[in-house]
């Protein structure tokens, strides 16, 4: 059958000479050359080592939806895109990442609590428009700059691995812009905390402290592993006592209590956790929550160590006293600070350098971009302090700007340049709810004062953990997510957390 298969190679490639493709450009994945709006600057026909080649989406035309581009997939922009009413606009979102993380209950993965699936929502099932409609998209992509004159924004393409593609540059013309690509942990500059530390951000996190934890149990099982290196393995320190670090302490530290104790009783006298703070944890809460929190963590055999990190070694920190602390396991989580990418940005920042933003959540020096998030802060000219780094701020930030947007599209203002002198309405205003951590073993903090100094109800206990759970069950995005959460956390309370290290 050798003569057929050469004919039917001849054939193939009368066939493929007579195709025209619809973008000249070579990209390896053909990532764009299904999208009508994209054009290309270059003719050539094969890839270039150094990519010359620059495509991306023209700017849109009269009688076309305006455009907005969303730089983010976090709290705030997602909440923006689930919002938007894409009757009016086109949405384009460009982020390294293809979902949104509930990020309150990422430390509960670490330990086998929950899978880490339950806390990642697709954007495609927050906004379905990015996967269906003709003029909205997703690019898997980091902005490297922006040209607020022109109104594009500069992207290139994320790539995993070797066996990848180079990363390709595109751009992308927007009608409004919103730049909510977040914080990045802050780690002041001390020496070896980003080589040797784990941050507790994103679902790649919680699989790498998840992964670490597993291998040290299991290591120190291993014959021949003398008692002080033992000891080290199965050290864990946590920097930092903001909720994320308590509620990471009182997950491991029931881990520890309910599933180390019967499935490694051998090492079951070595491990223990360490939490390292500069002042008071959870300085936020309510002094009388504080106390419980740091009676029921103590209580759960979490040790509390007040200090500075001046130093982060392989093996080891030195705290500022010149104490050494031994360690297997390192997680940071002291707060979060400007990303480079906003650092680099041309814009006028607030206060801390983050993206200085007016009453309306504008960029006031530029048309047509917004900022919202970690990423941006109140201008000093507004008056108004800088709001913390929180979830809900975040997501009241990215309801206010739909909200905006839907009102503007409706106006006649959705198009790049033609909302200047338009009546934007009320201002945003941020009502703080409450803040709540989990201590671990069915005990719980919730406050509910609008600051530090105001007056209003605080629980601590059992109460306060079912309705720990019970708000954040509900606040999860999808009912899909939801189901997720509550089977798992039935069979963790049935069968124990899984210590699989997959």
């Amino acid at each position: 059958m050798a003569w057929f298969r050469k004919l039917i190679h001849v054939s193939s490639i009368r066939s493929s000479s007579l195709i025209k493709p619809r973008i000249t450009s070579a990209y390896p994945l053909g990532l764009f050359t299904s999208l009508s709006h994209f054009s290309s600057e270059s003719t050539i026909q094969t890839p270039s080592p150094k990519l010359s080649q620059y495509s991306g989406l023209e700017p849109t035309k009269p009688g076309e939806k305006p455009r907005v581009v969303v730089l983010g997939t976090g709290w705030a922009g997602c909440r923006l895109m689930k919002g938007i009413d894409t009757n009016i606009y086109d949405v384009v979102c460009v982020s390294p990442r293809n979902h949104m993380v509930f990020t309150p209950l990422l430390a509960s993965t670490c330990v086998g609590t929950l899978e880490f699936r339950s806390v990642a929502e697709p954007i495609g099932r927050i906004q379905p428009a990015i996967s269906r409609a003709p003029g909205s998209y997703f690019f898997l992509a980091n902005c490297k700059t922006l040209d607020t004159d022109n109104h594009v924004v500069h992207c290139q393409t994320v790539t995993d691995g070797l066996d990848t593609p180079e990363p390709w540059n595109f751009k992308v013309a927007y009608d409004k812009l919103v730049i909510a690509s977040g914080a990045e942990a802050s780690t002041f500059g001390i020496r070896g905390v980003k080589e040797h530390a784990i941050f507790l951000r994103e679902v790649y996190h919680a699989q790498e402290i998840r992964r670490k934890l597993l291998l040290n149990l299991m290591l120190s099982d291993v014959p021949g592993i003398s008692e002080e290196e033992k000891s080290r393995l199965l050290h864990c320190v946590v920097i930092g006592g903001g909720p994320t670090g308590v509620e990471f302490s009182g997950e491991l530290s029931d881990f520890i209590i309910r599933d180390v104790h019967q499935r490694y009783a051998h090492v079951k006298d070595y491990i223990h956790v360490t939490l390292i703070e500069a002042n008071e944890i959870l300085s936020s809460f309510d002094d009388r929550l504080r106390q419980y929190a740091t009676k029921q963590l103590t209580k759960s055999g979490v040790r509390l160590v007040r200090g500075v990190v001046k130093d982060v070694q392989p093996q080891k920190i030195v705290l500022n006293d010149g104490t050494e602390v031994p360690y297997g396991l390192l997680v940071w989580s002291t707060g979060v600070g400007p990303s480079p990418f906003v650092n680099s940005l041309q814009l006028p920042k607030s206060p801390g350098g983050r993206i200085g933003v007016d009453e309306w959540l504008r960029v006031p020096s530029v048309e047509d971009v917004f900022s919202i998030g970690d990423c941006c802060g109140f201008l000093e000219s507004t008056g108004k302090p800088i709001l913390p780094a929180l979830a809900q701020v975040a997501e009241r930030q990215g309801k206010y700007l739909a909200s905006l947007f839907n009102t503007m599209g409706k106006a006649g203002g959705g198009h790049a340049n033609t909302a200047k002198d338009m009546d934007l309405g009320g201002p945003f205003v941020y009502k703080h709810l409450g803040s709540m951590a989990t201590v671990g073993r069915f005990k719980a903090l919730v406050d509910l004062r609008q600051s530090k100094e105001g007056k209003g109800l605080s629980l601590a206990g059992f109460l306060s953990w079912f309705i720990w759970r019970s708000a954040y069950l509900t606040r999860v995005v999808s009912w899909r997510n939801r189901f997720y959460v509550a089977i798992n956390w039935a069979t963790t309370f049935v069968f124990g957390r899984d210590i699989s290290r997959i």
